[in-house]
This record gives structure tokens, C-alpha cells and sequence, in this order.
């Protein structure tokens, strides 16, 4: 069988630049802006990748400038609003470098690719980046965003030799995040954490354990769920330094990750009878899955049955991690039906925990590049254990015949650890943001809309849409400039609500959306 299925994601039509505004900013007499009970004459913006500009994959400078802290910064110039720094990389290419060499894992931004037939797809920069962690910068600034932290990582010590974003522009290797932030002293502050606390476990495909319960952080993987007690007591110790001296601030809860485009963009029925590579093969393969499908049905599973359609779109085979192990059995029940068994092991083992996609399963982004295409670990794993080539490579093509993985795949059990996680944090940021009388965004809610029909702006409407909806970057976790801007306003907004000022939003449409070369 073939190994060539293609999922090509539609990128069509894609505005490359920012949309021409439909109004002129209404900015004509500056003494009609004020901060009302708010001082911003030191704004300190403290968390995560959302903070620091993160956008394509990687940080780089123009996604630093369309940073939503710095956004607002220029409104609140309007507003008695000082100065406002941020620790700014070399290039527009992303990527670090340690004493010259590339550091794995922190590699260039993504740009579009137009492939031979006209299809875009993202794909990293090919060039080298010239921000090496070596050149400290010595500070201090405004914009204490670190791609990468999760909530008790601002509170940990020594977290500069750990995170090579913080290693650039940490006061010293000993520091915390949250003291740096708060030794600038803030007037006015925006705290905007908890993301990554879920986010990875999530891109992951949930490959991480829910550490619910472990109140100790230092044992946690990269992938892990942060325990909820974990998170309010970082939290709380956050806001508690950032506020030591008066200043007021806004907080931002954790919106539903499994909203962005990094979850919703490959259906879980790619599988088309079309596609000349897949089509042909339809009644091959439920012939060949016919005799699983029996045992399936022998065994009281018959909802595990794998079959394809030949008139419509065909749901991904997948690895459910949540379902119980039938490897055994069904290797016992394929025996007795007659197959060798040498086959009928190798299909236990590899349909024990399958079934076929639905809707309410998740493939992330990256599986696009896998599905319909040969899973080499497997089939080398197979030739090793005496398999033929051929009969290996048919038992071996990723989301047909090889269960699609657990990082692939965001299943239902995995998605509700999640929202459990979330709710928890969110009702931290809460109860905090009242206890302290400070002001609070809804993340979650106005990101939901952003997500479900759009946000109308002054330029078009805002959609969370892969590659064409405005809102997000190439990474598909990230916002464009035009989406900071659109967080941007949502800040604001709260700041003229809770402390009676009048700032200027901006126009979302003087911000750009996704770009295809390093210089936009």
C-alpha cells in the first residue's frame, strides 16, 4: 500500500498585510486622554510568551513591538504613561543562539511556502539567527514576558539557567522572574498567566501527566498539568508582590486552549475517496480490517470497528490511551477465527487500544504532516521482529493502519482534564482580582467569541480560522499583531471601566496579520 496521502491545509486567499482602516484614529486633542486613578508612569507587564510578542513559532523583533504591552504602552503615552522597555531581540528571523551555535528546540519563526501545485503551508525560516543568550542585556525592563514559563516558574529561583529566554535579560542567575518584575517598582501592572500551566499538555496531545494533587512543582515534566493549589499559591504570591507598593493592575484569565487553530484545523475525517492515494485502497482495507472488526464485535466492542467509506470522508484510526487494553484478547479471538498466530499477536498489539476518530476528539496542527504517511519506527520495528517489508509498510501508514499516537491526538479524557485545570485557575484569578480590587479580563470569554463567529472590528471580523482568520499566527497557538491588539483593547477597556480612565484604543486594522517574509 501506498504511503503518500497529503493533507493540504487550506490556505487560500490569505491577506498578507494589514487591511487599509475604514476610520481615521480619532486622536486629535491629547488633553482629552487621562489615567484617571491609575498611575502609569511604570507599567510592568509580567508572564508568559503572550506577553513577551511570541508569534510563528519563535520570538522575534516585529512580533516584539506588536507585543500587546507594547501596544498599550503608546496609548498610555497619551495618558501620562513614562517609558516602556522590553528586552528586544537582534533579528526578525527568531531562533537562538548559545556562543555562537543554534540552540535546538528554539528555532526560526514560521513563514508561508508555496508548494508546486500553489499550496501554502507553514514553514521555518531558513536563516540563521544572530540573538545569542551570551550578550546579557542589562535591563532592567517593562516587559517581563518569558516564552515558556508556566505560573510557579516566575516564582523560581534560578530560572534564568533554566529558560534561555530569561537567561538574556535576567538580573542574575539567582533571580526570580516576579522579583525582577517587581523591583522596577510598578505603578500599574498586567499579569497574564496560567497558559502554559495546560498548553503543553494539550499540544502534547496529552502526553503529560494531570500532577493534581503533587503540590511539588520541582518533580512535574514539561508536558504536565500544574495542581491547582500549585497555581493559587504562585499566583497569589505574584500579585501580592507586584501590589506590595500600591500599584493597581489588570488580570487575565486562561482562555480554552483547545479553541485556538492548533486544535480545530485538522478535521478528524481527512480521509478522503478522492484522493487518488487513499480511494483505490478502500475496499483492501476493510477487507483486511473485516476479520478485526469480528473480534471487535466478539468482544463487546463493536464501536471500535475500523471501516472506511467510499463516499465519504473517512475518520483517522487513533490511539486511545483511555481505552482499555484488548491486545490479548484480541490476539486470542483472531487465533480461533483461524489466523496465524504471528499476525493475530501483531494485531492485538496494534489495535488493543484503537478506534476510529470523531468529532469530539482533537488532532493538533502537526498531525497534518504525518497522517496517510509511513510511520518509519513502526515498520523498522516490525522488519526487526521478522515482518516482510511489504507486509510491514501496509501495517505502518499513520491514522490507516497504524493507530494515529497519543501526541496527535487530543482525546475527550484528556480534554476534560484540562477545562477541570482551567475552571480551577480561573476561579483563582478571580476570587484574586476582587480580594485586591483589581481590574480583570475575560480571556476566556472574548477569545470564545473570537473563536465561535468572530470579532467585528473597524477592518473585517476576527476569526480564529487558520492562516486566514486574522487573529492567530503561523503556530496556531499565538496571535498576530492584530490579534494583540485586539487583547490590547480588551486591557484597556477594562483600565477606562475600573479606574475611570480614557485611553485611545487602537484601530485593529492598522495591524498586520500573517506574513510570508522576514520583513513585515
Amino acid at each position: 500500500m501506498k504511503n503518500t496521502f497529503k493533507i493540504v491545509l487550506g490556505l487560500l486567499a490569505i491577506g498578507l498585510v494589514s487591511c487599509d482602516a475604514e476610520f481615521e484614529t480619532a486622536v486629535s486633542d491629547e488633553g482629552f486622554y487621562d489615567s484617571g486613578s491609575a498611575d502609569l508612569s511604570r507599567y510592568v507587564a509580567v508572564g508568559n510568551s503572550l506577553t513577551a510578542g511570541y508569534a510563528d513559532g519563535s520570538l522575534y523583533l516585529s512580533g516584539q513591538e506588536n507585543s500587546y504591552p507594547n501596544i498599550m504602552a503608546q496609548q498610555f503615552a497619551f495618558a501620562g504613561g513614562g517609558d516602556f522597555t522590553q528586552p528586544l531581540v537582534n533579528d526578525n528571523f527568531g531562533g537562538l543562539l548559545s556562543n555562537g551555535t543554534p540552540i535546538p528546540g528554539f528555532g526560526t519563526r514560521f513563514v508561508l511556502s508555496v508548494d508546486d501545485q500553489g499550496n501554502r503551508a507553514p514553514v521555518r525560516l531558513d536563516e540563521m539567527p544572530t540573538t545569542d543568550i551570551s550578550n546579557v542585556l542589562p535591563g532592567p525592563f517593562n516587559n517581563m514576558g518569558v516564552p515558556g514559563a508556566k505560573s510557579f516558574h516566575l516564582s523560581t529561583p534560578g530560572y534564568a539557567t533554566l529558560n534561555p529566554y530569561f537567561t538574556r535579560f535576567a538580573t542574575s542567575t539567582s533571580t526570580t522572574v516576579i522579583a525582577d518584575a517587581a523591583a522596577m517598582n510598578p505603578t500599574f501592572f498586567t499579569l497574564w498567566i496560567g497558559n502554559n500551566d495546560i498548553l503543553s499538555f494539550a499540544t502534547s496531545g496529552g502526553t503529560g501527566v494531570d500532577q493534581t494533587g503533587n503540590f511539588d512543582p520541582s518533580t512535574y515534566g514539561p508536558n504536565d498539568i500544574t495542581d491547582p493549589n500549585v497555581f493559587a499559591a504562585a499566583y497569589s504570591g505574584q500579585v501580592d508582590a507586584l501590589t506590595a507598593n500600591g500599584a493597581d493592575g489588570v488580570l487575565l484569565n486562561i482562555a480554552d486552549v483547545t479553541s485556538i487553530p492548533y486544535f480545530t484545523t485538522v478535521p478528524f475525517a481527512p480521509l478522503s475517496p478522492l484522493d487518488p492515494n487513499f480511494g483505490p485502497q478502500i475496499p483492501t482495507l476493510n477487507a483486511t480490517f473485516t476479520p478485526l472488526n469480528q473480534a471487535f464485535a466478539f468482544l463487546g466492542v463493536p464501536e471500535r470497528s475500523i471501516v472506511f467509506s467510499q463516499t465519504a470522508a473517512s475518520s483517522l484510526v487513533i490511539h486511545d490511551e483511555g481505552l482499555a487494553d484488548l491486545s490479548a484478547q484480541l490476539a486470542a479471538v483472531l487465533v480461533g477465527g483461524g489466523l496465524d498466530p504471528v499476525t493475530a499477536g501483531l494485531y492485538g498489539q496494534q489495535f488493543g487500544q484503537a478506534r476510529q476518530a470523531n468529532a469530539g476528539d482533537l488532532p493538533v496542527l502537526v498531525s497534518s504532516g504525518v497522517i496517510g504517511k509511513l510511520n518509519q519506527g513502526r515498520f523498522d520495528a516490525l522488519v526487526a521482529a521478522g515482518v516482510p517489508p511489504a507486509t510491514a509498510g501496509q501495517l505502518s501508514v499513520n491514522g490507516v493502519t497504524y493507530p494515529m499516537e497519543d501526541q496527535f491526538v487530543l482525546v475527550p479524557v484528556e480534554q476534560q482534564m484540562i477545562a477541570t485545570a482551567a475552571a480551577a485557575y480561573n476561579a483563582t484569578i478571580q476570587a484574586i482580582a476582587d480580594a485586591k480590587d483589581l481590574g480583570f479580563v475575560d480571556a476566556k470569554a472574548n477569545l470564545a467569541q473570537v473563536a465561535n463567529g468572530g470579532v467585528v472590528y473597524d477592518g473585517g471580523v476576527l476569526t480564529s480560522t487558520f492562516g486566514t482568520g486574522g487573529a492567530f499566527s503561523l503556530d496556531g497557538v499565538h496571535p498576530t499583531p492584530r490579534g494583540y491588539a485586539y487583547v490590547s483593547n480588551l486591557i484597556i477597556n477594562e483600565m477606562n471601566r475600573k479606574y475611570n480612565a480614557h485611553i485611545p484604543t487602537v484601530l485593529i486594522s492598522d495591524y498586520a496579520t500573517i506574513t510570508a517574509a522576514n520583513n513585515n
